[in-house]
């Protein structure tokens, strides 16, 4: 009676506690779930216009040379075509400037015709004198992104293709030197990993555009092959050279819109004071503004124009190909994609009208009327009819008060406008500079900001505002002081979900001010910014624009706003400050006669999904520590009470995962002292990894010891991961056991009825046997096949045991458990069926059941533990069924280290039980290796995801050791 009165005990606190953690862990997937949502759903909506082709596309095939088809099968090299474009190439007799499109993880060669038909029809509009032959790769939609055993042989098969090309103009008198190239994604890691070849030529490239690829590290890093890859490419960038140095890479990020490749992945990791390496978000780029997704950057029509109308500014109009200087080449690329100055780009290749030589400008003999304007602010509005009009504004009595002169004007015409002047004849202006290089392109006009203190030789300002052409136009200039303009709002802290707000009312009506958002500086951070104007009068105004500036990336993001009217902001960085220098700020374009009120709290919904969209890659780590400390303590209870716990409430025991952490910490604080760091490099141990919410890498040599501790501020999102991760893991394993029974369910039928617990169990040889298939199914073709197939064997033991238990439970005549303890010392509750019997047949007894229940929550936990090696193999499986027709065996496979003792574990582990387990002498040690493992997982695998495998298989190898003991 006793002992049945404890056992309702324990089920009645198992049941409380599996309450518990169902209502802790589905308020934390709720969380989850928000942040997914605002990862994948909250950010602007596409505005990219469409690219469409005018007629057919047509890919001419490039015959690669027998020895390269033979090396390299399922790779293929094709010239991009329409219309009569297409019928004079089929020959291959080409004269145009090569471009090389490489597509990313699983993309189609096809991707190119968005770039291709633009620049057919960039070349029809000059006539055909200058054109782009535009060459695409398919690498047969490879997932180089997450199997990294690839990307070696595209390298190698790109440098075969761009041979080919140039082969291709051998006959021309003035044959083209290099190719230009275009990678999305992963296309543009290949096309920066060509310099390790080692017969490569680096002058056969001198220009890169890559286009969300993340060029910092792998999203996922799933497989050494990808790491290592990564490394060779980083070490060689880094490096340097001058023949690096002289090619010139632009890399452009696709913004919030991108939820595949975070922004603060694709800046360059090159040496800082490099002059030719740029790196900028899509919504940055003049003329774009706008966020783009991982694929929609190929297609883009507004950024696809950009880079179209980059690469025909780079032609040499003798030589009709890529220009060779790498300076021009930069300021062509400045020009199209950082800050567009309004000004016909034909003008730099005249040095006297170079932004950086202050072109002279001659006003003498000019007609036209001039009007001296000693006012503070000037609105100006062009009449209908033509005129010539010029506005001198004298800077001697403006010096000492103000330290700019800022203008706005709403005519986006291509022509000179603001000019400063040397020499004057009254309220003439004879002799001045141009300025009109100050000049930047917004989304709703063009401004320009001059600094007083660049300009010691000038005595008067001049602006141009003719219309010749009888286009009317508007334009506001006005003096200003930066500091006077610059107002500091402190922001509110992370965790104050939105309940505290900092307001700031700019007093001064003018045309541009700046608000600091102090110690705005961490990825984790995300506000919410309300600018409200209000404005006297009714007349029709241009709208307002905000520019979020961040002074150490280009990552510049532009809001147009109606005036009066209260428009909300989100504002969160794509990249972390990498030193001291100024916090973000908020640059307001505005109406003269306006007021406005600037609102900042925090967004608690955007934070939780920054710290997804940077941490989410590390998610799988803690969900297999989520995994491993529930079977410890499901272990342990098996060890002291005989019977082990749900799974469920072991994991709603929460202070467990806690301990991980904890003692993870501690590793980071003895990492600061030097005898452990010496220690710690004697043992030969690799570097801890740390969370990726850090700066970006710029290219900067080395640190020697890499082992600093991660920030103080990254341990609170360490806890929100163990939670997230625990969730996770509770909610996966429920679903999959439901998922479990409702198939024991349907095969129940379909199997003949068994109340024997022992009835799928293999002997010895028959486990060999497997454990030797299996290793050799991992050897001749791929690991991560090995993998599968011992996990779906292990769900269908685990399938088999539920069957078991609902024939059990459907038996009536069940005897009492014996709880009397034998004479001869024997256990209670064994796995002896009742002792007494019906007509010589032996009852079944409870024990039996519960037995039958005790194995089958091991063995859930035992496949538990196997589900995550599977998953992460998964991209190399399909990688080899999508090459199976090309070779049998994955080269290089990244499981086949962990395939075989996994499989072998697994196979000794199907015919563990508890009666077995509990035995053992070495259950205990391995109960209390679980938590090191666990400590070790998180502090090697965050940014190698693949070695969760190892830890995983050392928790098993324990615990199949304990079934031999």
């Amino acid at each position: 009676e006793r002992e049945r009165e404890r056992q309702a005990r324990t089920e009645r606190h198992g049941a409380a506690m599996g309450l518990a953690a169902a209502a802790l862990y589905g308020g934390v997937l709720a969380l989850l779930g928000a942040a997914l949502r605002e990862v994948l759903l909250g950010y602007e909506d596409n505005r990219c216009s469409m690219t469409y082709m005018f007629e057919n596309p047509e890919y001419l095939r490039v015959q690669m040379p027998r020895r390269v088809s033979q090396r390299y099968p399922g790779y293929r090299l094709f010239l991009y075509g329409e219309g009569l474009y297409a019928e004079q190439s089929r020959s291959l007799k080409l004269s145009g400037a090569p471009v090389l499109f490489l597509p990313g993880n699983a993309g189609s060669y096809k991707q190119a015709r968005s770039l291709g038909s633009v620049a057919l029809r960039k070349a029809e509009d000059l006539d055909g004198r200058l054109h782009l032959d535009v060459f695409t790769v398919d690498f047969g939609e490879e997932l180089v992104a997450l199997y990294g055993g690839s990307l070696q042989r595209q390298t190698r098969f790109v440098h075969e293709s761009i041979r080919a090309i140039l082969r291709l103009y051998r006959d021309l008198d003035a044959p083209p030197r290099s190719v230009a190239v275009v990678g999305h994604s992963m296309g543009g890691i290949v096309a920066r990993a060509l310099f390790t070849l080692p017969r490569f030529s680096p002058p056969i490239v001198s220009l890169i555009l890559t286009q969300a690829s993340p060029h910092q590290g792998p999203v996922l890093p799933l497989d050494s092959h990808l790491l290592d890859f990564y490394s060779s490419v980083g070490q060689r960038w880094s490096a340097g050279g001058r023949d690096l140095r002289n090619v010139t890479v632009l890399s452009v990020g696709g913004g919030y819109r991108d939820y595949q490749v975070r922004s603060g992945l694709t800046a360059l990791p090159c040496p800082p004071d490099d002059p030719n390496k740029l790196s900028l978000v899509s919504t940055a780029v003049p003329r774009t503004w706008m966020s783009t997704d991982h694929l929609s950057i190929v297609w883009c029509k507004e950024l696809v124009l950009a880079t179209v109308r980059a690469f025909f500014d780079l032609l040499d109009p003798d030589t009709h190909q890529m220009t060779e200087d790498p300076v021009r080449r930069m300021a062509v690329l400045r020009h199209h994609f950082v800050r567009h100055p309004v000004r016909l780009l034909s003008e730099l290749d005249n040095p006297a009208l170079s932004p950086s030589a202050s072109a002279s400008v001659s006003f003498s003999g000019s007609s036209g009327s001039w009007m001296e304007v000693r006012t503070p602010r000037l609105s100006y509005s062009s009449p209908k009819e033509p005129r010539v009009q010029y506005f001198i504004f004298p800077l001697s009595s403006r010096r000492r008060n103000y330290s700019h002169f800022h203008c706005q004007n709403s005519n986006l015409e291509m022509t000179p406008w603001l000019f400063g002047c040397t020499e004057t004849n009254g309220s003439v202006c004879l002799q001045g500079m141009d300025l009109s290089w100050a000049t930047e392109l917004l989304p709703a006009f063009k401004v320009a900001t001059v600094r007083l203190g660049d300009l010691p030789a000038v005595s008067h300002l001049v602006l141009g505002v003719s219309n010749l052409s009888g286009r009317q136009f508007s334009v506001e200039c006005e003096w200003l002081s930066e500091d006077a303009r610059t107002v500091a709002v402190p922001i509110p802290h992370v965790l104050s979900f939105g309940l505290s707000v900092s307001a700031v009312t700019l007093s001064s009506a003018g045309l541009l001010h700046t608000v600091q958002l102090q110690d705005f500086h961490q990825v984790y951070q995300a506000f919410k910014i309300t600018v409200e104007s209000q404005c006297k009068g009714t007349k029709e105004r241009l709208p307002s624009v905000s520019r979020l500036t961040v002074p150490w990336f280009r990552e510049d993001s532009f809001t147009t706003m109606s005036v009066p009217s209260a428009t909300q902001i989100f504002v969160k960085l794509h990249t972390s400050r990498p030193d001291n220098s100024s916090s973000a700020a908020l640059q307001l374009h505005t109406a003269p006669d306006c007021q406005y009120k600037v609102s900042v709290q925090t967004s608690f919904l955007q934070v939780l999904g920054q710290v997804l969209r940077f941490c989410g890659p590390v998610l799988p780590v803690y969900m297999a520590v989520s995994v491993l400390l529930p079977c410890e303590g499901q272990l342990l209870s098996l060890l002291h009470s005989g019977r082990p716990m749900e799974m469920s409430e072991t994991l709603g025991g929460a202070a467990r995962l806690y301990r991980v952490e904890l003692l993870a910490s501690l590793l980071h604080l003895l990492l600061r002292l030097s005898w452990f760091q010496a220690g710690w490099s004697t043992l030969g141990l690799p570097p801890v990894d740390a969370l990726p919410l850090l700066a970006p890498d710029v290219g900067a040599p080395p640190v020697p010891e890499p082992l600093s501790p991660a920030e103080g501020w990254t341990r609170p999102v360490l806890l929100l991961l163990l939670l997230l991760g625990a969730a996770v893991a509770f909610w996966g394993g429920a679903l999959i056991r439901l998922a479990l029974r409702l198939l024991a369910l349907l095969l129940g039928p379909l199997h003949r009825p068994c109340v024997d617990p022992e009835s799928w169990h293999l002997g010895f040889r028959t486990q060999m046997a497997l454990s030797l298939t299996l290793g050799l199914v991992a050897w001749a073709t791929c690991g991560a096949l090995a993998l599968a197939t011992v996990y779906l064997l292990y769900l269908y033991k685990v399938t088999r045991l539920m069957m078991t238990e609902r024939t059990l439970k459907h038996v009536l005549n069940l005897a009492p458990q014996q709880t009397a303890t034998p004479a001869g010392g024997g256990e209670v509750g064994g796995p002896q069926q009742g002792q007494g019997g019906c007509n010589g047949v032996p009852l079944l007894t409870v024990s039996a059941l519960e037995e039958v229940q005790d194995n089958l929550r091991l063995q859930l936990s035992l496949s538990s533990l196997l589900a995550p090696p599977a998953l992460l193999a998964a991209p190399s499986l399909i990688h080899w069924l999508r090459r199976l027709r090309y070779s049998l065996q994955l080269q290089p496979d990244p499981c086949w280290p962990s395939a075989l003792p996994l499989v072998v574990s697994a196979a000794l582990l199907m015919n563990c039980n508890t009666h077995t387990l509990r035995r053992s002498t070495l259950l205990s040690l391995s109960c209390r290796l679980q938590l090191p493992l666990c400590v070790a997982m998180v502090t090697f695998s965050l940014q190698h995801l693949y070695r969760v495998t190892y830890f995983l298989s050392a928790s098993l190898g324990l615990y199949a050791l304990c079934c031999l003991t």
